[in-house]
């Protein structure tokens, strides 16, 4: 119950931009001014949070103002996609302190690339100057499907030969540190949860756009992870049933259709874009984004493969709008920026026409407001909602049955 308590606290003084006082506090958080108090003390003997400064709210003795203390935790995220691993150092408030790109190792085994990635984590920790002891966490953002329980990535499609991994173990062996591992598109919708950009909205899907596509949801402000914590794979939902084969035995699935890879290969054949250089091999965040600039430039063919994809997708997403009941859909994802002009353009629209609930309230179709590269932003608010998010399981006791 006190962790529970601590963790109401600590939430309830991060949502607060202007910082509470510990009056308001009790009365938020509808605890005793003495419990209130104490939870205060000690956040503040671990430097949490901080008091800044009185203020006067009619008469009687001025409030002291209590607010998060930017430097008293800090976290690492790490976001795995099959084409580029990112990391960041991000402060209790969620600064990013330090950040890193680099393209996943995919020649490497498996084990071997994890544990090089452990190293360049406590590089970043060494050249950040942060007290290590001040690190709450490592948080990792990994495509799907995983095996939440164990910590293991499970046989990604982009990443052939990641055949049961143990990511978290080997990450938290190599750098000493705690380590939370959820999927990308999960953490995605952690951070749009945690940083306050849903603009209100409490029941949300989240489309993510990577080397892959997949769905994070939020409902009643609460990010859902389904059973197994693989929530959001939505590559078989059918968008073409005249489109090419999938290896789901069905046709024109969102993994043949809207895949950015299937997208530049129709580029290619179309002649959109170039035959690849053996030579000089292009990557697809920079495949996608010369797809996008050549629609940009008039060229008639790439604008049709965008539309084409964007027609595609909205019939993706009003399945799970329809399902799901949702009043909002946010876009992202390191290469969701190519897309977006076309897809902002087309999407509501086509989402309009195919909601079952338009006579009772709108959809509202955005992208994201945080960097849409920003999956290790998103990997560290796994460990910043571990730690500052209340938790109802906290108060469920280990009980057991009596026995005879």
């Amino acid at each position: 119950m006190g962790d529970f308590n601590q963790a109401v606290i600590l939430d309830s003084i991060r949502r607060a931009e202007e910082g509470l006082s510990r009056v308001e506090l009790s009365g938020s958080a509808g605890l005793a001014a003495q419990t209130v108090s104490n939870i205060c003390r000690r956040l503040l003997d671990a430097e949490l949070i901080v008091e800044a400064g009185k203020e006067a709210s009619g008469p009687g003795k001025p409030r002291t103002i209590l607010r998060l203390n930017p430097k008293g935790m800090f976290a690492v995220g790490v976001h795995i996609d099959p084409a580029l691993t990112s990391f960041a150092l991000v402060d209790a408030v969620g600064t990013v302190l330090e950040s890193l790109e680099q393209p996943t190792d995919l020649a490497s085994p498996p084990d071997e690339a994890v544990a090089a990635m452990g190293r360049e984590i406590l590089a970043i920790i060494e050249r950040s100057g942060v007290d290590r002891h001040r690190i709450a966490g490592v948080g990792v953002a990994t495509p799907g499907p995983i095996d939440a329980a164990n910590g293991t990535v499970v046989d990604p499609p982009h990443m052939p030969g990641w055949l049961r991994v143990p990511l978290r173990s080997i990450l938290a062996e190599v750098t000493g540190l705690p380590v939370v591992m959820d999927k990308d598109v999960t953490a995605a919708a952690v951070a749009e949860l945690w940083t306050g950009s849903t603009g209100g909205a409490a029941n949300l899907i989240y489309v993510y756009i990577g080397t892959g596509i997949g769905a994070g949801l939020i409902l009643g402000d609460e990010v859902v992870r389904g059973s197994s914590g693989n929530v959001g794979e939505i590559g078989h939902i059918i968008t073409d049933p005249y489109g090419p084969d999938c290896d789901c035995g069905s046709r024109g699935c969102v993994k043949v259709t809207c895949m950015p890879e299937t997208l530049v290969a129709e580029a290619r054949e179309l002649g959109v874009l170039p035959a690849p250089d053996p030579g000089n091999p292009s990557t697809l965040p920079q495949d996608v984004t010369a797809l996008a600039d050549a629609a940009a430039d008039g060229n008639v063919a790439a604008a049709d493969i965008l539309a084409r994809s964007a027609h595609r997708m909205a019939g993706a997403v009003s399945v799970l709008t329809n399902l799901l009941d949702v009043e909002k859909v946010v876009f992202g994802g390191p290469l969701w920026p190519a897309l977006s002009a076309t897809y902002l353009a087309q999407v509501p629209g086509l989402l309009r026409q195919r909601s079952v609930t338009g006579n009772v309230h709108a959809v509202d179709i955005a992208g994201t407001r945080l960097h849409p590269g920003g999956g290790a932003f998103g990997a560290a608010c796994l460990v910043m909602e571990k730690t500052f998010s209340p938790n109802a399981a906290q108060l469920l006791l280990d009980a057991k049955p009596a026995s005879g």
